[in-house]
């Protein structure tokens, strides 16, 4: 990889032979130059990722790519039980198209807000959205579907709040703990912990097992990126692998579940019949695929397979190839995602980053997983491939914050700052990110302890009365305790604007 200098957007030329013919025409001259033409693809390609922008325009790609996919397939995979339901066959593309516009407008919202509001902003929408998962439990408020109440029913729309909840547990876990860098053990535990748990309880109660996982996976990211020791990260790992163990034989559904995993060959027509339907269709894809729009497991032989089951109906009509490009589709995006996390200078961008990244792979590999058979079926959807609007949008947004987080790394800065911002900023208007400066928050504390190591040394004052130490005491305990609430705003913002201070 080059230097963060190198902004030039031309691509290297192709070298000369010796004698002024090009490599091509020399290649069989001594037998040296034949390896010389896959050396310069990926030379090329080192470049392009040598670039400022190369993770920004990766993630807009992955996302893009990814969105496009899933698009048609759900259009392929519905349209015979939409059509089969007495409507129209594009009636739940119809409303996969309309949120994938909601998340494409969220997507761009994500890049031109600033890193400082969204921080700022971060434990009141997480209050918001907690309280949301409080109000879709009550009965009137919330909508019922399957025994399971988990959506707020606006209009045509139905919006599901624990989706929500992912994305601001994400972001204000990050920021607490950005916030909170260096601190005592008992500062990271509390109150992200407390939080999560106090989630994770209202999701359960929908009942929701497989959102549930998702929250777990998010706060023990967040607890892993953010620096907890390795003996307490292990023992609440066991403990949450305990409890959802429990959980999933507590209910007939979900104990019915992990029973077929562990014995495919029993109950064929009942409990087993998805997963072997599943397995059916990726088989009857093969290399190359039956064709698009040409799978037969949509015919009501597959439940649900626009949505939890949506890979098997790619692997029918896309084949082996089709899958495999989903998964490299995924595997793209871990690079960029620990790529970002680990050029990014700002603590609160490497934790959100690293910890998003987790979670949407993660959840992926789960629905994948329990689609070939290697994981009990959970429900949890395919990132931006399944059906399913709000988990659509809210995906969408939630790379659009991974893309503005691309923005903020330190060649991207500079090359934005100098005006080398490429047409794609240019066209969508994105504001400069802002450099960040870790130093500022820690200057006026700085420049106290130096005037206080440089102040002469003075005669030993008075010990003031009993009454006067113990005010002084309390004063400095509640300034201590306010400094430590995750609703104060008063952690130090490095991306807020100069202002002029003086204390």
């Amino acid at each position: 990889m080059t230097s963060g200098g190198n902004y030039d957007r031309d691509a290297p030329a192709e070298p000369s032979a010796p004698g002024g013919g090009s490599v091509r025409n020399h290649v069989g001259r001594r037998g040296s130059r034949k390896p010389a033409q896959p050396g310069w693809a990926g030379e090329r390609f080192g470049a392009w990722l040598a670039r400022p922008l190369a993770s920004f325009h990766l993630i807009v790609t992955i996302a893009t790519l990814l969105t496009v996919l899933g698009l048609v397939m759900v259009l392929s995979a519905s349209s015979v039980e939409a059509y089969a339901g007495g409507g129209s066959a594009y009636s739940l593309f119809i409303q996969q198209a309309m949120f994938a516009a909601l998340g494409a407008v969220g997507f761009y919202v994500a890049l031109r807000l600033p890193l400082r509001m969204l921080r700022q902003w971060s434990f009141p929408l997480f209050s918001l959205s907690v309280l949301a998962l409080v109000l879709v439990l009550i009965p009137g408020i919330g909508s019922e579907v399957g025994g399971a109440r988990r959506w707020f029913d606006v209009g045509p729309i139905s919006i599901q709040p624990s989706e929500v909840v992912k994305v601001t547990l994400v972001v204000w876990g990050a920021h607490l703990l950005a916030s909170r860098r260096g601190a005592q053990l008992k500062d990271i535990l509390v109150p992200l912990v407390p939080a999560g748990l106090l989630v994770c309880l209202l999701v359960v109660l929908e009942p929701n097992l497989s959102t549930t996982i998702a929250l777990g996976i998010v706060l023990m990211a967040l607890l892993w990126f953010g620096g907890l020791p390795v003996r307490l990260f292990v023992s609440i790992l066991v403990t949450g692998l305990v409890a959802a163990s429990i959980l999933a034989v507590s209910a007939g559904y979900r104990s019915d579940r992990v029973r077929a995993f562990f014995n495919p060959g029993d109950d064929p027509q009942g409990a087993n019949y998805q997963a072997r339907q599943a397995k059916y269709s990726l088989a009857d894809g093969g290399i190359l695929g039956r064709g698009l729009g040409q799978s037969r497991a949509k015919w009501s032989y597959l439940p649900n397979s626009h949505n939890d089951f949506i890979f098997a109906i790619i692997g029918e009509e896309l084949g082996f190839l089709g899958c495999m490009m989903v998964l490299a589709l995924f595997a793209l995006f871990v690079y960029t995602g620990i790529r970002i996390a680990l050029r990014s200078v700002d603590p609160f961008l490497r934790l959100l980053v690293a910890t998003a990244t987790t979670w949407i792979t993660t959840q992926a590999l789960i629905n994948i997983g329990y689609v070939v058979g290697l994981l009990p079926v959970t429900g949890l959807q395919l990132p931006l491939v399944s059906a399913g609007g709000s988990s659509l949008a809210i995906t969408l947004f939630m790379f659009g914050i991974i893309a503005s987080a691309a923005r903020h790394e330190p060649e991207a800065v500079s090359a934005l700052q100098a005006g080398q911002d490429g047409r794609f900023s240019r066209l969508l208007r994105l504001p400069v990110p802002e450099v960040y400066t870790p130093a500022r928050a820690d200057a006026p504390r700085k420049a106290a302890s130096r005037a206080r190591a440089e102040r002469p040394r003075q005669a030993p004052r008075r010990r003031p009365p009993p009454e006067r130490r113990r005010r002084a005491s309390e004063s400095r305990g509640t300034s201590s305790l306010r400094s430590t609430r995750a609703w104060e705003p008063t952690y130090p913002m490095p991306h807020a604007r100069e202002r002029g201070r003086s204390k």
